[in-house]
């Protein structure tokens, strides 16, 4: 698989795989990024790293990292709708990765609070698409937070929350991004990431298809 890479020039944003030496502070920006309850600890990040390095990729600005997108490749069909983060990265250490797998699953995007001004959320997408392309996989699917649906859930409940969120009616800062970058609402799924207060722990299981798959 070709690198992901770009000029390191001082001011500019560099979209890299991680690498070994990465893992300390990957799991440092996890922690900024999501707290105790929902972040990555580094032993974790370490065996993503070892079982499939070409699915996690960091964002670094002037030598810090402060992004991070994490993956793996399963068959979505053998998880269904009913799943779990637990269920879906192994507990966070991925050992259920699939390299014979049709689809690339997204369990963590973080981008440091700080530098969020500077697109990287978008440019760790556009990242995640090209590994979907090179390893041929059919789609990207994540299980997506929603943050915003605290705010609402006196009034609704969480599916139409979430369909309000996609035809632009709410703006969510999770879901909205989401619905920005291609992908589409399957279906909302409860008990999905315990901790995740903001979401009642509520998702929406979203889809990104890569046009350019080959059977």
């Amino acid at each position: 698989m070709a690198p992901i890479e770009e000029v390191n020039t001082k001011g500019q944003v560099v979209i890299r795989h991680m690498k070994e030496e990465d893992l300390k502070e990957a799991a440092d920006l996890s922690y900024r990024c999501f707290g105790p309850d929902m972040s990555l600890n580094y032993n974790q990040i370490k065996s993503q790293f070892e079982i499939f390095p070409e699915g996690q990729v960091i964002a670094e600005y002037d030598g810090k990292i402060v992004g991070s997108a994490l993956s793996l490749i399963v068959n979505f069909d053998e998880y269904g709708y009913e799943h779990s983060y637990e269920e879906i990265s192994g507990d966070g250490y991925i050992r259920n990765h699939n390299p014979n797998g049709e689809n690339l699953y997204g369990i963590e995007v973080g981008v440091d609070p700080d530098y969020r001004q500077l697109k990287i959320g978008k440019k760790l997408y556009e990242a995640r698409r090209k590994i979907c392309r090179e390893f041929n996989l059919k789609s990207i699917m994540i299980g997506g937070r929603m943050p915003g649906f605290h705010k609402y859930a006196d009034d609704m409940h969480a599916e139409e929350y979430a369909e309000k969120v996609m035809n632009g009616e709410i703006y969510d800062l999770v879901m909205t991004f989401q619905k920005k970058n291609g992908f589409e609402l399957r279906k909302v799924m409860p008990n999905y990431l315990e901790g995740d207060d903001e979401s009642l722990e509520y998702a929406t299981s979203m889809e990104w298809m890569n046009d350019e798959y080959k059977k």
